[in-house]
């Protein structure tokens, strides 16, 4: 039997609550006002609650949410971000990393992993400390923060040379378990060379493939770009690495959410994977489920992963 995995990514989750006076700072300013004129009507709450109701209804056995559940790092979004998490699943049930508007600001993040940490702990215990490591069936999940607080019209991430060298060594040591997990990485910037525009890339992806290649991994998700996309890195067996985006589970039909590609590419959507072993091998297949023609959740078709 197959273990099934959700990725669910860019909630963006609203209403935003109107910030006081005080709290419209540097970056915040611009990004309240921004999402005032237009970016408001790009995020859809009732067809992110439709996505969530249907993901529950599919039943998987794990959820991972790779990040911007909030807008413009408010204190006020942390709570919203816990209740938003709690309708996808228990803190075992789902695990999460943070995007980069989850760090909007100097403080945001550490709000929002005081919050939201319970879905960040590691098996060993703990939570808000990255890389962290969580075993769940057949799979080995490694979660990576790239969320760090940026000047105004930047959306970089960064993961620095400590985290980069935890998550080598986790992987290295996954690669020799005799139970030979499937190693699945989170992460919320695309992590290869050319996955975002200058100024909205992961500064470090260079480093982070090159150390993909070293040690490898069965699978890597992300999301920031709001469109689904299938890209791959080179592993260390000649292998490639599939490297998934999401779309934003809260793209408003017809409305362009942020990021490029086709229309169809930036619908509203999640990602259900199965793994499976075929002769000692893990064997991954991916669906999307997401908004339809005609307004309602479907299957919208496989991701080739290759």
């Amino acid at each position: 039997m197959s273990f099934r995995l959700a990725h669910l990514t860019d909630p963006h989750v609203g209403p935003l609550p109107r910030p006081r006076l005080r709290q419209l700072f540097g970056k915040r300013a611009t990004g309240y006002a921004n999402w005032r004129r237009g970016r408001s009507r790009s995020h859809d709450m009732e067809t992110l609650a439709a996505l969530v109701a249907d993901l529950r209804l599919q039943a998987p056995d794990h959820v991972a949410c790779t990040g911007d559940l909030c807008n413009i790092g408010l204190p006020s979004e942390w709570d919203t971000a816990r209740i938003f998490l709690e309708a996808l699943g228990t803190p075992e049930a789902v695990s999460f990393v943070p995007g980069n508007h989850d760090a909007y600001v100097r403080g945001s993040l550490e709000g929002l992993l005081a919050a939201c940490g319970a879905w960040t702990a590691d098996d060993a215990g703990g939570g808000g400390t990255f890389p962290y490591l969580r075993r769940r069936g057949p799979l080995a999940l490694v979660g990576l923060s790239s969320a760090i607080p940026t000047v105004p019209f930047v959306a970089t991430g960064r993961l620095g040379p400590r985290q980069i060298a935890a998550a080598e060594s986790l992987l290295r040591t996954l690669a020799t378990d005799p139970s030979r997990p499937a190693r699945v990485v989170m992460i919320h910037h695309p992590p290869h060379p050319g996955g975002a525009s200058p100024g909205r890339d992961l500064r470090d992806a260079a480093l982070f493939s090159a150390m993909l290649g070293r040690v490898g991994a069965d699978l890597v998700l992300h999301g920031h770009n709001h469109v689904a996309s299938v890209a791959h890195l080179p592993g260390p067996d000649g292998r490639a690495i599939p490297v998934v985006g999401g779309a934003s589970a809260s793209a408003r039909p017809g409305a362009h959410a942020g990021g490029h590609g086709s229309e169809a590419a930036r619908r509203a959507a999640y990602i259900l994977y199965a793994f499976s072993e075929n002769g000692g091998r893990h064997v991954v297949s991916a669906t999307q489920r997401g908004i339809g023609a005609g307004g309602t959740v479907t299957d919208l078709g496989p991701l080739t992963l290759g």
